[in-house]
């Protein structure tokens, strides 16, 4: 049987991520991860659901200090893939967002990693109001989406030109902005999102990638429905907004 470490290199974003032969990109992205442990860490022993789990890298990573782990994606693919690779682990168990080891509730702490992102409006606010059910009293909902305006969108997409030159990942498909849309985003001023169509659980659904996702407009509709206890950002957190790839939210639900 594969170690921890294995299980996770193994999973294709660890891969994309986490050992990109990149340095920036595994830097910024092991910064990402690190930061996450460390925000549950106060809930060890308690009951932990990743939403939006992806390949289930922070559920193998963070498994063994709570009593019971569930990964949760919309992805059927991937959560079967999951189920084979990291499905034996103590305590940990993957579903579908809309199962019943999901919408129980009485979760101690709730992670929603890179997601919302890529959620049309509607749905995204759906899944915020989502979290708040979830969330067991006096629990925590971690929340994290990429900055994708200001100054940091211009270091982010340099470094995902390099990366896509160097035949890494599938950063040779990355979204491009015109001049006219860069200038606008730089500028934090709107640049329209494309969509598009994946097959989920229920049949096709329709997503976003990362281009025109203004990190603010989340956090208004987080603020709506949370007390927002901490903002921070991520790798590089003494400098706030400004050079960061990640904004972070821990949140309660409001009384």
């Amino acid at each position: 049987m594969m170690e921890n470490a294995d299980r996770i290199a193994d999973g294709h974003y660890a891969r994309k991520q986490l050992h990109c032969p990149s340095r920036v990109v595994a830097w910024s992205h092991g910064s990402r991860f690190e930061l996450a442990r460390a925000l549950v860490a106060p809930f060890s022993g308690g009951r932990l659901l990743d939403y939006g789990c992806g390949d289930g890298t922070f559920v193998a990573m963070v498994h063994a200090s709570f009593a019971e782990t569930r990964g949760a994606d919309v992805d059927p693919e991937q959560i079967e893939a999951c189920r084979r690779r990291l499905g034996d682990l103590r305590g940990v168990e993957f579903g579908l967002t809309g199962d019943t080891i999901v919408a129980r509730g009485g979760w101690t702490v709730i992670t929603c990693m890179e997601v919302l992102e890529h959620c049309l409006e509607r749905e995204r606010r759906r899944i915020l109001d989502a979290l708040v059910s979830l969330c067991a009293p006096g629990g925590r909902v971690v929340i994290s989406v990429p900055i994708e305006t200001g100054p940091s969108l211009l270091v982010k997409q340099c470094v995902r030109a390099v990366a896509g030159l160097r035949g890494l990942g599938d950063y040779a498909h990355r979204e491009r902005y015109s001049l006219a849309e860069m200038i606008r985003a730089v500028a934090g001023l709107p640049v329209p999102r494309v969509v598009y169509t994946g097959a989920g659980a229920t049949g096709p659904f329709s997503y976003y990638g990362h281009k025109g996702f203004d990190w603010r407009d989340v956090e208004h509709e987080i603020a709506e429905r949370f007390r927002i206890e901490r903002r921070l950002f991520t790798p590089v957190r003494i400098t706030g907004r400004f050079a960061n790839s990640q904004a972070w939210f821990v949140c309660s639900p409001q009384s």
